[in-house]
């Protein structure tokens, strides 16, 4: 139980490094710099932040939410990842992580995999939220990244002798299914509304859903990013904050969808096909 405990506390602590990071890269995204080199400074001063200022979650709080230097506030949108981040982080490894001694490292390489599968998700979620658009720099490695693990993970190894001849079963091309029907779906909207009701960054979202996550779940993921979405839609029409015309980012709608499709998916299929068959 202590181990377990320790595992918990660690992987939080990486989700709350990793998150703000996270808010580095949307940061410089939108400034057009490298978040790579560079260390991090105050967006209004300019003064570069000290290791007690970047302390995730406890420097916001100790600092009451202001720069240390220039007094000016500090946007929650930065506690705020780290912590979604801590807690997808915990999620993906209650899920996805299985200890098997058997098969340890193909386990540490799936846990790696979806944890910077979130962190894309998460850029794609805030940046879509802030500035209405998807970054090619963020959806396109996300791409290749699935593209490869769906790839790999389509083929058949025994006993770790990766030195066989590996037979292709041909399941790359049931995720590939899944993210050209998703995104021909979402490119009909495009041009049936002109691009009115959702942008070409949706398109790559959704191929990028349906590699992803694949067929079925690709479903359960576009039902609750429609259905979350015309809630909050209607709920911001009525409180007078929007209006039908206005525009209302749908990436992070979708990116909603997929967490709730990558966690609970076969829950949701099995619950719903069991009242179908009542």
């Amino acid at each position: 139980m202590g181990l377990n405990l320790i595992f918990y506390i660690f992987v939080f602590l990486l989700g709350l490094a990793v998150g703000s990071f996270l808010n580095c890269v949307i940061y410089r995204l939108e400034k057009n710099e490298s978040f790579l080199k560079g260390r991090s400074y105050c967006p209004h001063c300019k003064h570069i932040l000290g290791w007690q200022d970047l302390i995730p979650v406890l420097s916001f709080f100790i600092l009451r939410g202001k720069c240390r230097y220039c007094g000016k506030r500090i946007s929650w949108q930065y506690p705020l990842v780290e912590i979604a981040t801590g807690l997808l982080f915990l999620l993906i490894f209650n899920f996805k992580f299985l200890i098997s001694k058997q098969f340890l490292i193909f386990n540490f390489l799936n846990l790696f995999y979806h944890w910077v599968i979130a962190s894309f998700l998460i850029i794609i979620f805030v940046y879509d939220l802030k500035y209405y658009i998807i970054p090619d720099k963020i959806i396109y490695p996300a791409i290749a990244l699935t593209f490869l693990y769906q790839f790999f993970h389509s083929l058949e190894f025994e006993n770790w002798n990766l030195f066989r001849i590996w037979n292709l079963e041909f399941g790359i091309l049931k995720p590939l299914l899944s993210a050209f029907l998703a995104s021909i779906f979402f490119l009909i909207i495009v041009l049936f509304s002109k691009g009115k009701w959702m942008g070409g960054g949706d398109i790559k979202v959704a191929f990028f859903m349906g590699l992803f996550l694949g067929f079925p779940n690709i479903l359960v993921a576009l039902f609750f990013a429609y259905f979350i979405g015309a809630i909050i839609g209607i709920g911001l029409i009525v409180s007078k904050k929007k209006t039908l015309k206005s525009e209302v980012p749908f990436g992070p709608f979708l990116v909603i969808g997929m967490f709730i499709a990558l966690f609970w998916s076969q829950a949701i299929i099995n619950f719903y096909l069991y009242f179908l068959i009542i």
